[in-house]
């Protein structure tokens, strides 16, 4: 099982400890540690990318309670140095904490989030009507969004029954294993470039500026 430092740190350069390194496809290796700063990919989320003994950690990917880093070369088992891409970790950042507004935004309207990707160039939401659902626009998410990064919430963390939840300052908490901006500021301006129906359901489109 792999310590996931990344739910309770910012830290991006840190050590572990190769546990394995295994030879796999296209030349590749993949290493498990036995704690990790980098972000496999999943819940929406790119994978971190970046650097262990200075060696290209291509990509990070989550096998049941394991998470492999998917190396250029191999690496001997034993103490390792972890360097997470910063611009990458806080482009992924920004795009998951503005798909978390426009999910609750959504829920203000009676809209229940149920799908998100919040891959660079390709952010969506996708909501199921409630019992209650009003119009959903993108003026209005437009606006509240501004107001929102404005007001630069800060970033507050918590457990129940043993799962990261993640919100910002008043706003409710989720379930979420991502990773997320200090404070909403640092998000910077989320343009709303779709709204439609597809099969009952309403999907949201976003950029980030």
């Amino acid at each position: 099982m792999t310590e996931r430092r990344y739910y309770y740190s910012d830290d991006l350069q840190g050590q572990a400890q190769v546990l394995s390194c295994e030879p796999a496809e296209a030349g590749a290796y993949a290493v498990e540690l036995d704690a990790t700063l980098f972000h496999p990919q999943g819940g929406g989320q790119p994978a971190d990318v970046g650097a262990l003994n200075g060696v290209a950690v291509l990509r990070v990917q989550q096998q049941g309670d394991r998470v492999l880093h998917y190396t250029a070369a191999p690496l001997p088992i034993g103490p390792v140095n972890m360097q997470v891409d910063e611009a990458q970790r806080r482009l992924h950042a920004r795009w998951h904490s503005g798909g978390h507004l426009i999910g609750w935004l959504g829920e203000t309207r009676g809209w229940r989030p149920v799908k998100a990707h919040h891959w660079p160039g390709e952010g969506r939401i996708t909501f199921t009507p409630g019992p209650d659902v009003q119009t959903l626009e993108a003026a209005f998410l437009h606006a509240e969004l501004a107001r929102l990064i404005a007001a630069d919430l800060p970033r507050r963390q918590q457990a129940v029954d043993g799962m990261r939840q993640i919100g910002f300052g008043d706003l409710p908490a989720y379930g979420c294993g991502g990773t997320h901006v200090a404070t909403l500021g640092e998000v910077g301006a989320i343009a709303i470039t779709g709204v439609k129906m597809k099969k009952g359901q309403l999907i949201v489109q976003y950029a980030l500026g």
